[in-house]
């Protein structure tokens, strides 16, 4: 199995994510970048208990293959990037498991072009987990604590708002993550009042019904404290969804196409995953925009996008690249131009454009005994292929393994509820009879966009 996964290095901390591994991985990623030149990386964690533990084990394999570290403390991953970007370091290094459960934690890394590495990068330093550094006592990397630079980074956010946020009433849920200081502060330094949940971290309740996989979190906020907008970010910050004045959902899929009529991007082509509504797609088609669609996982997103030279993409998650700005997913950058989008458009944010009904669509996340080899089993693909048959021409049925977590994931859209229930049910009692488990989440999708 390989030690990379879909979004980096995951798993439970002290357990699958040990010290050990942590300090290896560091000494390997110095020796792989160092090789290419690079003397400087900057790194940072969220608000995990474990993330000290293992960014002083990555910082301490960092500084033994002889690279200068920049201690961020805790940082949103995208802050990461943008150090790595704006400060010409080498790379970056991120402790964090995002949106995972507070025990679980990880490692991702970030290229000198602060984007994330290819799979054949991730293989390279995989390879070199367990070698020595021959790098001599006069020649061990320095650690700086580099926290002020976090400053600069909301400096740089900010400066996408020139005419600021005064008399606007902004709602937010940093997940007790990452960016429980920085979003607060940003949209303050903007002018704006807020509102804000998921910003008092302890350790353990990062992620715990708060943040963007919680979205009725921040829908309920915002109708409470008759907000304009809701913001709701994920543990680590690289993405966000938001709620309209309303309490109604604005998903990742529906901002890509507020933001398509607003940035009006050429080529006129947005990039979203498999994952995307029909109905989204209908309504980019209407107003001049192609959908292209490619697997889940920001990366994924990001290769297409390059390849096709487009400008917006992402996730239903939240995920979003705004590739003019970012390499990678950014959520306060998302959120910065979500809301300049906003004050262009004039009017609520239930109003924004395009408007349009999304077709029933259902996300469920079973959480299985084991999932090596979940795809070669009869039971499965025959309730599959009976799934496509019954949705053919309406609707689509998704299923796949998630990359981070012991979960099969199942989505199903269908013209009317009843046949998108049938389809789903029938789905997860074939996998849960098929690989134990049962269902962790349940997420009806139909209503995430539009009215």
């Amino acid at each position: 199995m390989s030690l990379f996964g879909t979004d980096g290095i995951r798993g439970v901390a002290n357990r699958d994510l040990t010290t050990d591994l942590a300090l290896s991985v560091g000494t390997a990623a110095g020796l792989h970048f160092g090789r290419h030149g690079a003397k400087t990386a900057a790194i940072g964690r969220d608000t995990r208990p474990s993330g000290p533990m293992l960014a002083c084990a990555i910082t301490a394999g960092l500084c033994s293959a002889g690279i200068e570290v920049f201690d961020l403390g805790v940082a949103p991953t995208p802050a990461v990037s943008w150090c790595v970007r704006s400060k010409a370091l080498g790379f970056g290094v991120v402790v964090s498991a995002s949106h995972n459960p507070p025990e679980d934690n990880g490692i991702k890394l970030f290229g000198p072009d602060g984007a994330k590495l290819t799979e054949g990068e991730e293989e390279e330093i995989a390879a070199g987990v367990g070698s020595r550094s021959p790098t001599s006592a006069a020649e061990v990397g320095l650690v700086r604590p580099a926290h002020e630079l976090l400053d600069e980074y909301v400096e740089w956010l900010a400066g996408f708002l020139p005419e600021g946020l005064e008399g606007m009433r902004i709602a937010i849920d940093a997940a007790n993550g990452a960016a429980y200081e920085l979003a607060p502060k940003l949209l303050r330094r903007l002018g704006a009042e807020v509102i804000a949940t998921g910003v008092e971290p302890n350790g353990d309740n990062i992620n715990v019904g708060v943040g963007a996989t919680v979205p009725e979190t921040i829908q309920r906020l915002t109708v409470e404290s008759r907000a304009h907008i809701g913001i709701s970010f994920d543990g680590d910050a690289d993405r966000c969804v938001f709620s309209d004045e309303k309490g109604e959902l604005i998903n990742g899929d529906r901002t890509m196409a507020i933001l398509a009529l607003y940035l009006k991007p050429n080529p006129p082509i947005v990039v979203g995953t498999v994952m995307s509504n029909l109905a989204f797609e209908e309504a980019l088609e209407q107003n001049g925009f192609q959908l292209e669609r490619t697997a889940v996982g920001d990366r994924n997103v990001a290769e297409r996008m390059h390849k096709l030279g487009a400008k917006i993409g992402g996730e239903q998650s939240g995920h979003i690249i705004l590739s003019d700005y970012s390499p990678t997913g950014d959520g306060l950058l998302t959120a910065t131009v979500f809301l300049k989008a906003l004050k262009h458009f004039g009017g609520p944010a239930s109003e924004l454009p395009p408007k349009y009904e999304n077709r029933p669509q259902v996300l469920i996340n079973v959480r299985v005994e084991r999932k090596d080899g979940w795809n070669a089993s009869d039971r499965i693909r025959k309730a599959i292929a009976h799934g496509d048959e019954a949705v053919r021409g309406t609707g689509r049925v998704l299923v796949r393994a998630s990359g981070t977590q012991p979960v099969i994931r199942i989505m199903v859209e269908a013209a009317d509820d009843k046949r998108r229930d049938e389809v789903a049910d029938e789905l997860v009692r074939a996998v849960v009879e098929e690989l134990g488990g049962e269902v962790a989440s349940r997420v009806e999708l139909t209503n995430a966009l539009g009215d």
